[in-house]
């Protein structure tokens, strides 16, 4: 057997998430069963980190084992012929024997966008946030300095997360506008708690919006309480 790894690309919209659920589309299944296809063995892969429905992936890395002799070039161009439009595969290589891409994870980025202000464009629909009115960038700017570093997160997380600690470490959150004008909020971390980043962006819209100030994001960090965090950012942005 040896073990490949791969990395992919694609449109959350219409699935139900990553992982596989009976009866939904998910990410997982699509690619299981494009495996099979390739390979006519059933296979099951390991993913960096699941997403949830209506998330999109730029670079997921999933890994998996098969007794398959096909060059990875091979299953890339295999994966691409059996996936439906909206997965692909963009490179794949044979990893080293006991690499797991989630355990081997050194970190993971996520990325928000948000259409603040009059202005809606049919065309982000599924890919931002839209908010009617201004955000004011400096005080989300501010606000977001506080959660930098190793924290408890426990005011971020979903009361459905199945993570044995809360403690995970923020390395970098950025948040600034892009040349078409959107707000766009950027976090990397060592991992994220269920919907802990999009929590941290729902409370970063309030403190845009004026309902929190900025110094108060410290106070909901130490709270350790989800009451204390604003509302969790949509998923299917629409």
């Amino acid at each position: 057997m040896r073990n490949l790894k791969l990395v992919l690309e694609y449109d959350g919209t219409d699935f139900a998430g990553w992982q596989v659920q009976p009866g939904q589309r998910t990410v997982q299944g699509e690619l299981e069963a494009a495996l099979t296809r390739i390979t006519g063995e059933k296979i099951a892969v390991c993913v960096a980190g699941r997403t949830d429905a209506g998330v999109h992936a730029l670079g997921q890395v999933v890994s998996f084992y098969t007794g398959s002799a096909l060059a990875p070039y091979v299953f890339v161009a295999g994966l691409n012929r059996h996936l439906p439009g909206d997965v692909a595969a963009l490179r794949a290589e044979d990893a080293p024997e006991g690499f797991n891409a989630k355990r081997d994870a050194v970190g993971k980025w996520y990325r928000y966008l948000v259409r603040d202000g009059s202005v809606r464009l049919a065309l982000e629909r599924d890919r931002a946030w839209r908010i009617t009115h201004r955000l004011d960038l400096e005080a989300m700017r501010r606000a977001a300095r506080a959660l930098v570093g190793e924290h408890d997160f426990s005011s971020f997380r979903s009361a459905t997360c199945e993570a044995t600690s809360p403690v995970k470490e923020l390395r970098r959150i950025e948040v600034f506008r892009d040349g078409a004008g959107r707000l766009v909020i950027d976090l990397w971390a060592s991992a994220f708690l269920k919907q802990m980043a999009r929590t941290i962006v729902g409370t970063l819209a309030e403190t845009g919006s004026g309902k929190r100030r900025p110094e108060e994001m410290t106070g909901v960090l130490a709270a350790r309480d989800r009451r204390a965090a604003g509302a969790t950012a949509p998923r299917d942005c629409t």
